[in-house]
């Protein structure tokens, strides 16, 4: 009889012990460790003001935001995404070190695959789509099963964590410059902040010219454009991505992380499959990366960016034809 009721208690304590607590407590980032105890009090009381905490948390700029939701969009965090992207957003989370590339730090405010120009901020459709589809070639799964009601709630607290990431990192840098945290400045930093989200609700990147029936004409001239308009120089002639610098690792992105330029043969185009997609990553770049954006070189010719897309986009099928490309070797990040 002992028996069982110890075994019925130790299964009840190792359930127990595998449960996530969907509460945690919100640290200043590592950009906070030189300051004095004193400004790290003051950064965190502003923290809390206009973010809340994490048991009882903000979106920044609005307080009459539906707290159910953020409860419901932090218990969704926590179960599915808390491991990769950390308590805090940072990216830091506990199997995070193992991830080649690194899960995103939300803190900075910067997403990689947008609908909108280089520089802005990502609109919601953008996060959500993220969300749903995952990202290709990377960690980030696809949670397209996840109810809606889920998913947006995902994303809204996504939102709760970059906008905090972003008000830390200013009040931080302003504490650094002048040995204090100007209060009276707290309300402009806020609403810069919120503005610059609104912004891109209305700044979606479309195409200059109508989408051409793609033809093995595009494909050519998109080749040539390819090979000489400095695409090859980080991609390769072949599309690959077998250059110098990227068997070395030494590009590197906006976080810090060592990054390369994607192989296009891999048929795993991480910001999307369809025409607009690509033509998007073209036009505008890649934020937080060094890809750049052709918007301004090619300006004056928009027929050559819908020509690169029919080339990426046939470079990017070629092993599902049943090509057989040449090998090559990439060494790991150190």
């Amino acid at each position: 009889m002992w028996r069982w009721v110890c075994c019925l208690l130790a299964l009840a304590l190792l359930n127990a012990g595998c449960q996530r607590r969907e509460t945690g407590v919100w640290t200043l980032g590592n950009e906070a460790k030189d300051l004095t105890p004193e400004l790290r009090a003051s950064v965190t009381k502003v923290l809390e003001e206009h973010s809340g905490i994490m048991d009882s948390p903000k979106m920044l700029g609005d307080d009459k935001f539906d707290a159910t939701k953020l409860a419901l969009g932090r218990s969704v965090y926590i179960k599915r995404y808390v491991q990769y992207h950390g308590v805090n957003g940072d990216g830091q989370g506990p199997t995070a070190a193992s991830l080649v590339p690194k899960p995103r730090d939300y803190r900075r405010g910067v997403f990689k695959f947008t609908t909108t120009p280089y520089g802005y901020k990502p609109r919601r459709e953008d996060l959500v789509r993220t969300v749903r589809k995952g990202i290709p070639g990377t960690s980030m799964p696809a949670f397209n099963l996840l109810p809606n009601k889920e998913l947006q709630a995902a994303v809204d607290w996504v939102l709760v964590l970059t906008h905090r990431g972003e008000l830390e990192t200013r009040l931080v840098n302003n504490a650094k410059e002048d040995d204090e945290v100007d209060l009276e400045a707290v309300p402009d930093i806020v609403s810069g902040l919120v503005a610059a989200w609104e912004r891109a609700d209305e700044a979606q990147v479309l195409a200059v010219t109508p989408q051409p029936k793609f033809k093995t004409d595009h494909i050519v001239a998109g080749k040539q454009a390819f090979l000489t308009r400095g695409c090859a120089k980080c991609h390769g002639e072949d599309g690959r991505g077998q250059t110098p610098d990227n068997l070395r690792g030494d590009l590197k992105d906006s976080w810090g992380h060592p990054t390369r330029a994607a192989d296009l043969t891999s048929g795993m185009l991480r910001g999307g499959q369809e025409p607009m997609d690509v033509y998007r990553r073209i036009f505008s770049g890649i934020n937080g990366t060094p890809m750049p954006g052709f918007q301004q070189a090619l300006a004056s010719e928009p027929e050559t960016t819908w020509n690169l897309v029919a080339y990426v986009l046939h470079v990017s099928h070629e092993r599902r034809r049943g090509k057989i490309l040449e090998s090559g070797s990439i060494a790991p990040f150190k």
